[in-house]
């Protein structure tokens, strides 16, 4: 059998999977590596880290599987998105990688606002926030003109991963649509934008599709993973896009919904003709000529984390959920809303917090539990309702991560949501994407979507059920409104935080 290698770099850690061209793992392996926050607000790592861990899974990867070097055919990548890379002439980093979650450049959100007003939208399809790559290209040009001097080349996470295992520098488009920099329906770096902010065209790398051939792995990187030179590189993409494809999210009227810490809620599209405006984040999808939207809850699985650590510290999952299958629909009246961090989708706001309306004395902790639990999902609702406001089809929703592995909560995704939800047999998020653009990129299929059907397995399918749906289609409104009644009450308590 032949195989092919899908590699995830996150942010706290790099994950490698080996899987045969039936889409069945054959081995796992992973490394964690540091994160640095040496200010308030700044979130770095070193990028000779990725490749040192990297490269220390791989060997783990191919010495536990037991398979021959020969028959890995291919190697793809799934990567953090937006973080910057900054390299020298000689293509050596000459700074610490500024990552998606640092929120140091809000000034040059605002000045991007300025200089680019309707372009934004327009060209890049994305409003301008802190966690995108040109806000953090200006920030290091005002902060550290000497570095920023050196600089020939920008890339992004995974980018600068391959290029140490290939020698090969590109940037694909799924990474590309999440740095401000590019005309996202045309599919090129924008001229427009460069000339504003007076950026040279050859700090950016040339362009790939996802599933394109880079190159091959070089002979050093071959001996020190026991892998060979044969082996094929395929740019690989976003972790969004990957996570899509990883979830069969390949064609319209399909739908994603992926609970971890932040919850996302992305739908594909087959060409750049929705405008959002700037509500949701519009990319280019790993699928070639694809795109997807995507809403984001940025405190979804960590609402309920957050609970547990709070008031049932020590618990497992199941025992703080205990009972909820008994709590009627709704709670008793008890609203949560989950915006214990900011919110993003549909209102980016870094000061609104969360809240738990209605409480009496009848309430139980069970009560409570559901309540995040439905708050959570009414927040990722808030996305499909804008979806479905811009004529999109959502009525098939693949769930996967935390909310996909609690049976009740698949349930009440499928009332909220009143679409039909599909777990996973066997989820394995963007590293199966990865590895599907690599098994894609060495032709054994003649599409992602023939890939996806040997490679995606559906598990159990959840069907709304009509009388619950309908009271949590009277309850959404009521939860819509809290972020204005509360919006204010936030403001005012900030300066007590």
């Amino acid at each position: 059998m032949k195989y092919v290698i899908g590699v995830d770099l996150g942010t706290s850690a790099v994950k490698t999977l080996l899987i045969g061209s039936n889409g069945v793992v054959k081995a796992e392996a992973s490394r964690e590596y540091p994160l640095y926050h040496e200010k308030s607000g700044w979130s770095e790592q070193e990028p000779e880290d990725w490749v040192t861990g990297t490269i220390d899974a791989l060997r783990d990867l191919v010495q536990q599987s037991g398979v021959k070097a020969d028959d890995i055919e291919g190697m793809s990548f799934s990567g953090q998105m937006h973080g910057l890379v900054l390299l020298d002439q000689q293509l050596r980093p000459i700074r610490r990688a500024i990552l998606w979650n640092d929120t140091r450049t809000t000034e040059q959100c605002r000045l991007i606002e300025r200089k680019l007003g309707n372009l934004l939208l327009t060209v890049t399809r994305n409003p301008a926030l802190e966690g995108f790559t040109l806000p953090k290209l200006l920030w290091v040009k005002e902060h550290e003109p000497e570095a920023f001097a050196r600089a020939t080349k920008f890339l992004l996470p995974k980018d600068y991963l391959r290029l140490r295992l290939t020698g090969e520098v590109h940037m694909d488009l799924s990474d590309a649509a999440g740095t401000l920099l590019l005309d996202v329906a045309n599919r090129q770096w924008s001229d427009e934008v460069l000339r504003a902010f007076e950026l040279s065209a050859g700090l950016c790398p040339p362009l790939i599709e996802a599933s394109g051939l880079v190159g091959n792995l070089t002979s050093e990187v071959a001996e020190v993973t026991g892998l060979s030179t044969n082996t094929k590189v395929f740019a690989g993409g976003a972790d969004n896009a990957c996570g899509a494809i990883g979830a069969g999210i390949l064609s319209p009227g399909l739908t994603l919904c992926s609970i971890g810490t932040s919850g996302v809620i992305l739908t594909y599209e087959g060409d750049a003709s929705s405008d959002y405006e700037g509500k949701v984040h519009f990319f280019n999808h790993g699928k070639p000529d694809a795109f997807y939207a995507m809403g984001v809850t940025l405190a979804a699985g960590y609402s309920l984390s957050w609970f547990r650590n709070t008031f049932a510290k020590g618990e497992s999952y199941d025992q703080l959920l205990s009972g909820i299958e008994d709590v009627p629909a709704g709670s008793g009246g008890l609203l949560f809303t989950p915006y214990l961090v900011g919110e993003r989708t549909p209102h980016p706001d870094a000061n609104i917090r969360g809240s738990f309306i209605g409480m009496d004395g009848s309430h139980t902790r069970a009560h409570f539990a559901k309540a995040v639990m439905e708050g959570i999902t009414f927040s990722l609702n808030e996305s499909i309702a804008m979806f479905r406001a811009a004529g999109k089809q959502v009525d098939t929703i693949v769930s996967i991560g935390g909310g996909a592995k609690n049976p009740v909560w698949l349930q009440m995704q499928a009332d909220i949501f009143q679409a039909d939800v599909v777990a996973l047999e066997n989820e394995q998020g963007p590293g199966l994407g990865a590895a599907m653009l690599a098994a894609f990129g060495c032709g054994w299929f003649p599409s992602l979507d023939a890939c996806g059907e040997v490679f995606v397995k559906h598990a159990r399918t959840y069907s709304p059920n009509p009388e619950t749906s309908e009271r949590y289609a009277k309850l959404f409104p009521i939860y819509q409104n809290v972020y204005a009644n509360t919006k204010v009450l936030n403001e005012q308590l900030q300066t007590f935080r």
